[in-house]
């Protein structure tokens, strides 16, 4: 069973929003916006495209080269990104590591989309997450594992 303090509580109430937001922006924008969102440290460890990204610099030049990519070949999808189950274990006072499935959907075209649209993938996300100097939780590590994917 879970058990916070009220200290604890309130930064896993901060921790699930700054998750969120790196969400949105992957959603709003397929993470273009990285940097400027203001969720990822500068050193974050971040595994996407198959590979592990030193810093924050590294991420947001994948995700500018992917938005790149796609349009050349048709067109970026819209996204949505749904996540369910936080579990947040705290290591320290001003580290925290989550866990949580994530479900996501991805399609070519103008929304809204009707007819069928299964999700792209399901994984199982562990993120760590650390709050700064100033009291504000960021995402320092990013790793998942797509449990189902769309043949």
């Amino acid at each position: 069973m879970a058990k916070f303090s009220a200290e604890q509580a309130t930064a896993v109430a901060a921790i699930h929003q700054v998750i969120n937001e790196w969400g949105d922006e992957l959603d709003r924008n397929s993470g273009r916006q990285m940097t400027q969102a203001k969720v990822l440290t500068d050193d974050v460890a971040y595994f996407v495209g198959g590979e592990w990204r030193a810093g924050i610099a590294a991420t947001q030049a994948f995700y500018d080269e992917r938005w790149d990519r796609l349009t050349a070949a048709g067109g970026a999808p819209v996204m949505r990104h749904l996540h369910v189950n936080y579990r947040v274990k705290f290591a320290a006072e001003d580290h925290a590591t989550v866990t949580f499935q994530l479900l996501f959907f991805a399609k070519v075209g103008e929304p809204p989309f009707v007819g069928f649209c299964d999700p792209l993938a399901v994984a199982d996300v562990r993120m760590e997450c650390r709050r700064d100097a100033d009291g504000d939780w960021k995402i320092s590590r990013f790793d998942s594992n797509q449990v189902f994917q769309r043949g």
